[in-house]
């Protein structure tokens, strides 16, 4: 069986608030502990990582606050929709990541979750902080595209 150059990524879930709030340094896709209805729930698209955020403890990185809403089918075997959950890197990534979340103002993010060849993955971004300003300069960026958009649409319908 010939393998996909491009395989297709389906996205569960996206955190545009973090786009808002903090200047996205860098990303990085890693995978997620997960037990079995965990995974079928996200495959359902029942999941949010809007209230989440991550960090390191001990060496890994855990994420706190990611919802999964519990799988409808998965009585007993349902686990808590709020548990922490273990993210899966490797020991150098987390180490520089720890490094650069010692600095004043940098957390680290969840950006999106998504499946990739069948798995699970968490894109999570080393943000820093927007000051007031900062956001002000974004919503303007978008109120100007969004009328220069409207002003192209308006000139090609005539």
């Amino acid at each position: 069986m010939p393998s996909k150059i491009n395989d297709p990524v389906k996205v569960i879930a996206k955190n545009k608030k973090a786009y808002f709030d903090y200047f996205i340094e860098e990303e990085l896709e890693v995978g997620i502990e997960l037990a079995g209805t965990e995974v079928k729930s996200i495959r359902a698209g029942k999941c949010s990582v809007r209230e989440a955020y991550v960090h390191v403890i001990g060496g890994e990185l855990i994420i706190e606050g990611m919802n999964i809403t519990p799988y409808e089918k998965g009585n007993i075997f349902n686990k808590d929709p709020l548990r922490s959950r273990r993210l899966l890197a490797h020991k150098k990534e987390i180490m520089k990541l720890n490094g650069k979340l010692s600095e004043k103002g940098y957390s680290l993010l969840p950006l999106e979750v998504y499946l990739k060849k069948g798995k699970v993955k968490l894109k999570i971004g080393l943000g820093k902080g927007k000051k007031l300003y900062d956001k002000r300069e974004s919503i303007a960026k978008k109120d100007a595209m969004r009328e220069a958009q409207k002003d192209f649409k308006i000139k090609n319908l005539y």
